[in-house]
């Protein structure tokens, strides 16, 4: 990602313009890695982390596009240090109302008026403590697309739902209730994350082989969607680290990865950007 004016990057058709444009980011443009800081950061330690993340080669270097969604607070921040720069940023969570009396909301034309180029939805942790539904992720993932930026729709199963072999239906659920509300044209345009819901923070992660099969049964319903949305990026979004990036990146439909706790330190997410450059 170069900044935040428009740009085409290789040849594959990507085009990523301003926070007000429409645009797509598909796997063809390389690998994604998104850092989610959660609730974490302060003025003075944000701005060392993104120096130390903009003064690394990896985030020029064609085949990643790295970025980070930081809390609401400082997304005045990041646009001071970010616009114009190859690192991209966005928010964690967005309100499924535009405008009114919702206190405490934050709406997606504000989170676009800074700038931002992503904005996570459906978080495991916001399903958890906070009962977001299907039905609402897919409401803020049509706000977040109205406002000109790109949705990082998260799906994952509990420990409990994988020991029971549900898996393939509770993400084939929380997906579908997202695409049932979005057109073909504008389903090009999300992001997907698996996140399976026992390896967020527990140092457990899904083995290559399990990510990829959960990917592969995403990507086949994008493709029910239509022949194009079948090349949405599908990013991996557990406990991923610098040891275990470039395996779980290898596999087939592993486009990228959403990263928690080692994007909250320089040189594991710039390792993890590395794993993510072609070989």
């Amino acid at each position: 990602m170069r900044g935040f004016s428009s740009l085409r990057i290789g040849g594959s058709g990507v085009t990523i313009g301003t926070a007000a444009s429409a645009r797509t980011l598909g796997r063809k443009a390389g690998k994604l890695v998104v850092g989610n800081w959660k609730l974490h950061g302060s003025l003075a330690g944000n701005e060392a982390l993104l120096g130390d993340l903009l003064a690394s080669p990896v985030l020029s270097a064609p085949g990643v596009t790295a970025a980070v969604c930081v809390p609401f607070p400082y997304l005045a921040q990041c646009q001071a240090r970010l616009s114009g720069q190859v690192l991209g940023f966005g928010a964690q969570d967005v309100s499924a109302q535009v405008s009114g009396a919702y206190t405490g909301e934050v709406s997606a034309p504000m989170i676009a008026e800074f700038g931002a180029r992503f904005v996570i939805v459906g978080h495991s942790e916001r399903r958890t403590y906070h009962g977001e539904t299907d039905a609402g992720v897919a409401a803020k993932t049509v706000r977040v697309l109205d406002a000109g930026m790109t949705p990082i729709v998260c799906v994952g199963e509990t420990l409990a739902e994988r020991e029971a072999g549900e898996t393939k239906a509770v993400v084939t659920r929380q997906l579908e209730a997202v695409l049932a509300v979005l057109t073909a044209e504008q389903a090009v345009q999300i992001v997907v994350a698996y996140e399976p819901v026992w390896a967020i923070g527990t140092g457990k992660t899904a083995t290559s082989a399990e990510a990829q099969e959960v990917h592969a049964h995403l990507r086949s319903l994008l493709r029910a969607k239509g022949e194009a949305v079948m090349d949405v990026a599908v990013l991996y979004g557990g406990s991923v680290k610098p040891d275990n990036a470039a395996e779980l990146f290898s596999m087939a439909d592993v486009d990228g990865g959403l990263i928690g706790g080692a994007a909250l330190k320089a040189a594991d997410f710039l390792a993890i950007c590395e794993a993510g450059l072609p070989r």
